[in-house]
């Protein structure tokens, strides 16, 4: 099948990568080429724009960082939409506002396209493992369509609903997120302070009602001193705006939410905004090592 990939960031590399190895070909487009270049060696198809991207294939991924970024790569001077995309399927990976996948939805139907927001979460280990869970807005038969690709790309992936539903589904992931994240690090912070064993006190805590996928993931990255962005303290902090401005809309006041974004303003300000989002143990531990 003929594929495109606009976003070769550090999930994106890898998920194209998967998309490769099951025999795909891949038109890709990122705004830095040389994130490409490896890619290329391996068998993708570089192109210039997001709408020759477009234009060279059947179903269509985008992968960018924010919501401005998703809106020019559709609707920009060369954009997606720039094109024809009759019969086409359009994929949104990003973490964006429903809004605007209601948005792109609706221009692609009346361009006789079809378009899915599948927001994706599982960080660098999950593209790069393919075991990404994928939150799907849109209509069934464009589910079904790309979820073939889904299989290689992930292990759980479901349609939650109409266009823009997989982006409410992201936020409902990212308000739990925000709680596991500083439930980890106060865990590390406390444990640490009344002179635990660290390595110890996590293996216990992973065998018990504590267990989440943020401790399990991100305790050991903690402890090596590893602050590489499996996710972007950035673009945490985009998802848990929109979060936060979706709940708004519909009169509801997330307090935890709320302290779990400001935490992470507090770490941008810092000037750690590039990190992972691990690195908030960095308000407590200077440069983010134990005492």
């Amino acid at each position: 099948m003929k594929l495109g990939f606009i976003g070769t960031g550090v999930m994106g590399q890898a998920m194209v990568g998967h998309l490769l190895a099951a025999g795909h070909t891949v038109n890709v487009y990122n705004r830095t080429k040389a994130k490409t270049d490896e890619l290329v060696a391996n068998g993708a198809i570089w192109c210039d724009t997001p709408t020759e991207v477009a234009s060279e294939s059947e179903i269509i991924f985008t992968m960018v960082g924010y919501p401005s970024d998703v809106e020019e790569v559709y609707y920009g001077p060369q954009g997606i939409f720039q094109t024809a995309v009759t019969g086409k399927t359009l994929v949104d990976f990003t973490t964006s506002t429903p809004d605007l996948a209601e948005r792109i939805y609706q221009t692609a139907k009346e361009k006789g396209a079809a378009s899915i927001d599948a927001p994706v979460s599982g960080g660098d280990l999950g593209a790069r493992n393919a075991t990404l869970t994928i939150m799907v807005g849109g209509d069934e038969e464009a589910y079904q369509q790309v979820k073939p690709l889904f299989e290689v790309l992930g292990k759980t992936f479901q349609l939650q609903g109409g266009a823009g539903k997989g982006q409410h589904t992201k936020m409902a992931n990212q308000i739990m997120i925000a709680g596991t994240m500083t439930g980890m690090t106060e865990m590390l912070v406390y444990a640490n302070q009344a002179g635990l064993d660290l390595p110890r006190v996590i293996d216990t805590l992973s065998g018990g009602g504590a267990a989440n996928w943020s401790m399990t993931n991100y305790s050991p990255r903690i402890l090596k001193e590893d602050y590489s962005p499996g996710f972007f303290v950035k673009h945490f902090i985009k998802d848990l705006g929109i979060a936060l401005d979706e709940a708004k809309k519909m009169g509801l006041d997330l307090p935890s939410t709320t302290l779990a974004k400001k935490l992470y303003d507090q770490l941008a300000e810092k000037g750690y905004e590039n990190d992972g989002t691990q690195a908030l143990i960095k308000l407590w531990w200077q440069d983010g090592k134990k005492s």
